[in-house]
């Protein structure tokens, strides 16, 4: 998928530094770090290989805020099924680490959501790229 394409079917991908189990530890403290909560850590690779299947590492998280997301489901609420917010941290075939999410200005446009949820939009996009970034970046960054 290029770039445009994944763009344009609301994903956001970002280039990590990391192996993808620190990737995610990384993420899991910078969202908890930013009031969120942790739903669910899913390890895809492990589930593959007890099912006697190969997959490269890849991992997902499952974050939100209640008290943001339950305002986006009262505008529209089938933003239900894309809330609360996920990061798939995933490897590629040259081993590269990649992190992957949601991006937030598309999920108000595919749910009609109005005006009154701009706000919480725009502070969903903002926290969710400030998480991955702190993830993905150097080990400076902390």
């Amino acid at each position: 998928m290029t770039a445009d394409a994944e763009a344009e079917a609301g994903l956001v991908t970002v280039a990590g530094n990391r192996p993808v189990r620190e990737t995610i530890d990384r993420l899991r403290d910078a969202v908890t770090g930013a009031g969120y909560q942790v739903f669910a850590r899913i390890d895809h690779a492990d589930h593959a290989a007890r099912a006697g299947l190969e997959l490269r590492p890849t991992e997902l998280l499952i974050f939100g805020k209640p008290e943001g997301g339950t305002h986006l489901m009262q505008d529209r609420q089938t933003a239900g099924i894309d809330l609360p917010m996920k990061a798939l941290a995933w490897q590629d075939a040259a081993g590269k680490t990649w992190v992957t999410c949601n991006d937030a200005s598309w999920l108000a446009g595919r749910h009609g959501l109005g005006p009154a949820s701009d706000a919480g939009v725009a502070a969903l996009e903002a926290s969710t790229v400030a998480a991955v970034r702190q993830a993905t970046g150097p080990a400076s960054e902390g």
